[in-house]
């Protein structure tokens, strides 16, 4: 089995470090390839509050990178000057270790390898995430705000945080769940099943992967709420 594994940091950048935040996510794709074992990442913003919001927020932002082994993300994690950054500046700072055990679809042309069996029992990872046509770009944010509501009061949900590459067209979904039953059981009401109707559809992306993993060695707070 591929020893690859990934990492999520999720960031609230303290207001006034706002700007050189907006810098850093702009630039720091400059220096983040030259990192030794990394196999792909992507440097994301976020909506307003770190939600899934069309209006963007200026502080929130995320980093998914997956390497191929441990020993490289460990590296990374403890020498990265953007997570020493980050770390400095930021008011609430997320970190969380993942290996997939269900993959469907590409990300920029890129599938996570499986790395783990699925879980019985404890938390799990939701990743998904989609390229938008323009065409369909109306009609998809037309449903994400009634999904949006019921994912942040559904039971069983640790932690949802919108993010992405691109305003409007390129987005992802991060979503920590207590269990699998209880993942299950938000897929199952009428608002998100509506928005993934529609979305399944075929019409609405040009390319999405829905991905989910095993969380280990989490760590920090997000929207003020210490995890671990």
């Amino acid at each position: 089995m591929s020893k690859q594994v990934a990492l999520m940091v999720l960031v609230d950048i303290q207001s006034s470090a706002k700007i050189s935040g907006i810098l850093r996510l702009m630039f720091a794709r400059l220096w983040l390839w030259s990192t030794s074992g990394l196999e792909f990442y992507k440097h994301m913003g976020s909506g307003k509050n770190g939600g899934f919001s069309i209006h963007p927020s200026g502080t929130h932002q995320a980093l998914f990178c997956i390497f191929q082994d441990m020993a490289s993300l460990e590296h990374f994690y403890q020498s990265s000057r953007l997570i020493r950054w980050y770390r400095a500046h930021a008011q609430d700072f997320f970190s969380v270790k993942l290996k997939a055990y269900s993959i469907k679809g590409k990300w920029s042309g890129f599938t996570p390898q499986i790395t783990a069996e699925e879980p019985s029992s404890g938390p799990i990872v939701s990743i998904t995430r989609a390229s938008i046509k323009p065409l369909y770009c109306i009609p998809f944010w037309r449903k994400q705000p009634a999904a949006e509501v019921s994912l942040e009061k559904s039971s069983g949900c640790i932690i949802a945080a919108g993010i992405g590459e691109a305003p409007f067209f390129r987005q992802a979904t991060f979503t920590i769940w207590e269990s699998q039953a209880a993942m299950d059981q938000y897929a199952r009401q009428g608002a998100h099943q509506s928005a993934i109707r529609a979305s399944m559809s075929g019409h609405y992306f040009s390319e999405s992967m829905f991905s989910r993993y095993q969380p280990f060695d989490a760590s920090g707070s997000w929207k003020g709420r210490t995890l671990g």
